[in-house]
């Protein structure tokens, strides 16, 4: 409770920082680095919410348990109308009272009728566990259901830094691929505009014109569609954040800044920490091993104290049974010894149950174990291919610009044509979408790893 406590605070100056810093945020804009969206993901995404307050039930749980062998007191108040009072019968020496005098038939039994017409009970009783054995199993097992929960809550919040960064990192690629794209389209613009004026003056043909006007379209409606998905991706981001969609966020971290070369090197080259996936697995192992003890202990006797005291009142009529002098009093204590002999065998099924699914949790604990090495390889690997292609997608972009910028300088000065300025624009634009295509599977390569190796 108390690191729940002390994250609503924290995010309660990261908030109140934002305000004062920057004066946009009261008209629904923020600036955002990638360890505040983070942060402000942990406080205010779904899953995130509900794993602490999963812990909060289970910290709950830990004081129900507890509870159940401390004192058990409760009080009760009884109010009774006898409407018809019942005959207790006894032996007869003279009969009994007919309903006809004159004609008294003969018996053996006098009915009577025993009891008044109202009567109440106040009562307190009191139980008190003495011995049971369950009972501290129970205990333990709710303080590892505890413990399993906080590594349910780490594991939730893995999974939200995960999604945080793979869409942080979305919105940045794509709004450098909106650069590229548009500083495209300005260079086929500038080269329209040149080639119209030659076509006008009589130096260019009028296919030379339609040719750049059919690749500018191409660029246009490439355009559209990076600034829809750059439009999806922030809005993304805002839902795994949990951030009104109304808000308008900027980012203010660059690819470069979040990526260093020694960064990722250093990340290549380390061996990884615990995972939580197999402090989850060991604590249902545990979970499953009390459940075995609790199962066992069934066959204990269970030993209880109980003690009550209770004041009696009767009478014929309503008002006469608050009269202080009619009421008396009771009590009565007592030990209750249970001992169980035969259950057809229902607690050595369930026995039998528990070593069932504890070996079956062993195996999956080792599938899990085996599953992480191997994630480590694979994501170590794939994160080299990744960097190996995107040097090789960046240089080939830089090729394709040096191309291009020298297709045009020819054609300008009338050793060239305007169909090689189009092909090599052609050839540059696909070599930047490579080169962008290579840049995201390199950062989702990377995120990848820091989760495999548990550094998220």
């Amino acid at each position: 409770m108390k690191t729940t406590i002390n994250r609503h605070v924290g995010m309660g100056f990261f908030l109140l920082a934002l305000f004062f810093s920057n004066p946009s945020f009261s008209q629904n804009k923020i600036q955002l680095t990638l360890q505040e969206s983070i942060q402000y993901a942990l406080e205010n995404n779904v899953d995130a919410k509900n794993a602490q307050l999963e812990t909060m039930a289970a910290k709950a749980l830990v004081v129900e348990r507890r509870a159940e062998g401390l004192p058990q007191i409760t009080a009760n108040m009884d109010f009774t109308y006898n409407a018809i009072i019942p005959l207790v019968f006894v032996p007869s020496e003279g009969g009994f009272i007919p309903p006809d005098p004159n004609n008294p038939p003969q018996s053996d039994v006098i009915g009577v009728r025993l009891g008044t017409n109202y009567s109440s009970v106040l009562a307190v009783q009191l139980n008190q566990m003495i011995f049971d054995g369950s009972y501290f199993v129970g205990l333990k097992a709710a303080s590892t259901y505890k413990m399993l929960t906080e590594y349910d809550r780490e594991k939730s919040e893995n999974d939200v830094k995960e999604s945080i960064k793979k869409a942080y990192f979305t919105v940045l690629v794509n709004d450098e691929r909106r650069k590229i794209v548009e500083a495209n389209l300005q260079r086929l613009d500038s080269l329209l505009k040149e080639t119209e004026i030659l076509y006008n003056a009589g130096f260019a043909e009028k296919i030379d014109v339609s040719r750049i006007k059919v690749q500018r379209n191409n660029i246009k409606t490439e355009l559209d569609k990076v600034l829809t998905a750059e439009v999806i991706s922030v809005e993304l981001l805002k839902l795994q954040m949990g951030l009104p969609l109304e808000y308008e966020i900027t980012l203010t971290e660059t690819l470069q800044q979040l990526n260093p070369q020694d960064e990722i090197q250093e990340l290549l080259n380390f061996q990884g920490t615990r995972r939580v996936e197999v402090d989850q697995i060991k604590t249902n192992i545990d979970l499953i091993n009390l459940d075995l003890r609790n199962n066992t202990s069934q066959y204990m006797p269970r030993l209880g104290f109980f003690g009550t005291y209770q004041r009696n009142a009767a009478a014929q009529t309503t008002g006469a049974i608050w009269e202080s002098n009619r009421w008396v009093s009771g009590s009565f204590i007592g030990l209750n010894l249970s001992i169980p002999i035969f259950d057809g065998l229902t607690k050595s099924a369930k026995i039998q149950q528990n070593r069932v699914q504890i070996q079956q949790l062993e195996n999956q604990k080792y599938f899990i174990e085996e599953n992480i090495e191997i994630e480590k390889f694979q994501s170590r690997t794939n994160l080299q291919n990744s960097l190996q292609a995107l040097r090789v997608q960046d240089e080939n972009r830089e090729l394709a610009m040096e191309v291009f910028r020298m297709t045009k300088i020819k054609y300008e000065e009338g050793v060239g044509s305007n169909f090689e300025v189009v092909e090599a624009d052609s050839a540059l634009k696909e070599a930047e979408s490579n080169y962008f295509s290579a840049l995201y599977d390199a950062l989702i390569a990377k995120v990848d790893l820091e989760k495999a190796l548990g550094i998220l």
